[in-house]
């Protein structure tokens, strides 16, 4: 059936550890990105660029962000709306003040200034941990969000205090602002997640996600053994919010397209990454990818299903959703911490053995 290893064989180490050894992960893979590159654009219209997959692109980028923080570094952070608000505001002031700046530094530059915001907030995670270091992270989102509301210069003094992203272009074809096309938004967001995903992916699997792992595991074994606690902490602190400041860019810019502070970026948006990564498995790539997908999916699915269709009312659709969200957060905790993840590996690993038992 699937996963027929016969045949499938390896004769080096780099053959051996790549991220698809099984030949059928790999021809999925490459189907998975050519739908996503040259299908989809092909077909996208607007209500499925707004409602599903501008959205699930987004969230996904600030999902890999906080997994790993959380998920590969062991760092417990609530403030994850904070710093997307940090990415989303140095993204306005960057395309208002240099408006022949190409939107792609626009948007990486946000996301390095939100990691130069995240090492600062990450400094007490050297003395603190735990449950005191959510606290200090939930800390930095109130401020954040104190900031950007109280400061008028983060928005040029607008009377509303509200930030509208201006249009830019790439090779002519607009990509933010309300006039820019469902497919070229689409393809803007997949190819900047694309190039995180795989930056992420290459990270954590290299001597800097090592380092991050054993800090996770046991920080104290870990400092023995030779690893710094101050650089691995600092630098998934960093390298997090950076992708967490790229999502907050593209959220404002491409999916909103004009946001206010409080309730575009307010402690919500902090918990609902949260329980995408706690959803999908932490300390997991593809984790990031699903638990987005879910929590991008349900709410859409329930409108569908439940309002559209079977005419129920708008505020029970909305109380089911957080009804099966806490649901399911308490299965997997319980059941299967590793997530919808571990969940998939398992089955795989079912399917290489089928028919045998297990």
């Amino acid at each position: 059936m699937f996963y027929r290893e016969a045949g499938d064989f390896k004769t080096n180490y780099a053959d051996d550890s790549q991220t698809f050894p099984i030949a059928f992960d790999r021809k999925a893979y490459y189907a998975a990105m050519f739908v996503a590159f040259c299908v989809i654009p092909l077909v996208i219209n607007s209500y499925w660029e707004k409602s599903v997959l501008v959205p699930f692109l987004v969230w996904s980028i600030a999902a890999l962000g906080l997994n790993i923080l959380t998920g590969y570094c062991g760092q417990v952070s609530l403030g994850t709306g904070g710093f997307m608000a940090v990415g989303a505001f140095a993204a306005y002031k960057l395309m208002t003040a240099f408006p022949e700046l190409n939107i792609f530094f626009v948007v990486f530059l946000s996301g390095g200034i939100t990691a130069l915001v995240g090492i600062a907030f990450g400094l007490p995670s050297l003395r603190i941990k735990g449950f005191y270091l959510a606290v200090a992270t939930l800390a930095a989102q109130f401020f954040l969000v104190w900031l950007f509301n109280k400061v008028p210069w983060f928005y040029n003094y607008s009377a509303s205090g509200q930030i509208t992203a201006p249009e830019r272009t790439v090779f002519g074809v607009i990509v933010t602002g309300p006039n820019a096309p469902s497919w070229a938004t689409y393809l803007f967001c997949l190819t900047i997640l694309f190039l995180l995903a795989w930056g992420a992916r290459n990270l954590t699997r290299g001597r800097v996600g090592r380092s991050w792992m054993a800090i996770r595991d046991m920080d104290i074994a870990a400092e023995i053994i030779g690893v710094d606690p101050l650089k691995a902490k600092l630098s998934a602190f960093g390298v997090s919010s950076f992708y967490i400041g790229v999502a907050g860019a593209l959220f404002f810019a491409s999916y909103l397209g004009a946001a206010e502070v409080t309730e575009a970026f307010g402690i919500n948006q902090s918990f609902l990454v949260l329980f995408m990564i706690i959803i999908g498995g932490l300390g997991s790539i593809f984790g990031s990818f699903a638990g987005a997908a879910f929590m991008v999916l349900m709410p859409v699915a329930l409108k569908n299903l439940l309002v559209g269709g079977l005419g129920w009312p708008t505020d029970i659709a909305a109380h089911l959703e957080l009804t099966i969200v806490g649901a399911l957060i308490i299965f997997f905790l319980i059941v299967e911490p590793h997530g919808l993840a571990q969940l998939w590996r398992l089955t795989k690993e079912k399917l290489r053995l089928w028919p045998f038992p297990y």
